[in-house]
């Protein structure tokens, strides 16, 4: 096995390192997850989670957690709504018993807690914010802000869209997709937006106007997560003038850039149980490539950053993980180096062709008569079935 007597260092607790975490722990790896957060209590921010059958549900599958999922999955979130700028009902799922249940959905808590439980309270390592690494001898020695340091022959990053360990890798630079989302969380929303949480209906809402988007999902905790979507320049979030600390000044440019939307969307921004931060959303070149190192890679939106309008993030994530994972226990490879090789070529691949996918979608989403060709889509998805 070409793991034995390695240590390896997965830095990033999110699905896809810690899916790898339990994976590699199966196979007797010894591994650690260097994880930012103080301890696991923290609050998770983001919206519900659908995971697809070939990779995010295959990999917890492989990790022997699928009964785990199933018990704490949330049968009903996928359900979906569509709707127009003035709150009109255009398609509604909420009476297909079925309908989601190809993709079942968990909030991003629950599948945080399930990975955790799996692995040895000792193979997370929290308070572990990254700053930087060097080369020691064959392996690596990582940095983190508490002052602490620690040894890895093998490193896997999987810190998220904006990698510090990429730049380790490659220096490709993402591609800003013209869209720019503010991302939110609403709690307590059957008090706080009484009027949005009915409409949501413990499901989704897609909603699409003026070739903007804003999706509503519903989460167990109550609270509402969001996403506006707008076409504004690159660097609007810091040429724009609006402080985004300020609940106010952000609530003054909902009404105005939504301003032709029906007012009852305004209950989004109208109380102060809020969490909301703005997000450019990028992507890496389709044809994005790197020479292989010997003990050094990287998974999930470290590696493939992409907007979420097509819901494959965690799922690219998971799938990673169980891939990386497969390569690095195999008997076929003769070195760490073949196996991780064998890994990215896949692995971009696929990133490449979802990607454009991804694209697409952000594209048609945020178009003239998006409602229309959702419209059509979901019809031609029912036809196949």
């Amino acid at each position: 096995m070409i793991l034995q007597d390695k240590k390896i260092a997965i830095v990033g607790g999110g699905p896809g390192g810690l899916t790898l975490a339990n994976l590699l722990a199966i196979k007797g790896a010894n591994v650690k997850v260097y994880e930012r957060d103080v301890n696991k209590d923290v609050r998770v921010q983001g919206a519900t989670l659908d995971l697809h059958e070939e990779s995010g549900l295959e990999a917890l599958r492989r990790a022997g957690l699928l009964n785990a999922f199933y018990a704490n999955y949330r049968p009903d979130a996928g359900k979906l709504r569509i709707l127009d700028k003035e709150g009109n009902i255009k398609m509604d799922n909420h009476t297909a018993d079925d309908f989601g249940e190809h993709r079942p959905e968990i909030d991003r808590g629950p599948l945080r807690r399930i990975l955790l439980d799996a692995l040895p309270d000792e193979a997370i390592v929290w308070d572990s914010h990254f700053l930087w690494m060097e080369q020691q001898g064959e392996g690596w020695l990582l940095y983190f802000k508490n002052g602490t340091s620690a040894y890895a022959d093998i490193v896997i990053a999987a810190d998220g869209a904006n990698s510090k360990i990429r730049p380790n890798i490659n220096n490709i630079k993402p591609i800003y997709s013209g869209i720019t989302a503010v991302e939110g969380n609403l709690y307590n929303a059957a008090i706080h937006a009484p009027k949005l949480y009915d409409l949501v209906k413990g499901g989704k809402i897609f909603a699409f106007g003026d070739e903007q988007s804003l999706i509503l999902s519903a989460k167990g905790d109550g609270s509402l997560s969001f996403y506006t979507g707008c076409k504004v320049p690159e660097n609007w979030v810091t040429e724009s003038g609006i402080d985004f600390t300020d609940k106010a000044q952000v609530f003054a440019w909902f009404k105005d850039a939504f301003g032709s939307w029906d007012s009852q969307w305004q209950e989004l921004f109208a109380s102060d149980e809020l969490w909301f931060v703005p997000r450019p959303m990028y992507h890496y070149p389709l044809d994005q490539y790197w020479g292989t190192l010997p003990n050094l890679t990287m998974l999930g939106d470290a590696a493939h950053r992409m907007p979420p309008y097509a819901g494959e993030g965690v799922n690219m994530a998971m799938q990673d993980a169980y891939e990386l994972a497969d390569c690095l226990t195999s008997d076929d490879f003769h070195s760490v180096k073949e196996a991780i090789a064998s890994y990215e070529k896949q692995m971009l691949k696929r990133a490449s062709a979802v990607t454009q996918m991804t694209l697409d979608s952000t594209e048609m989403l945020h178009s003239e008569g998006a409602i229309e060709k959702m419209l059509r889509m979901f019809e031609g998805v029912r036809e196949m079935e």
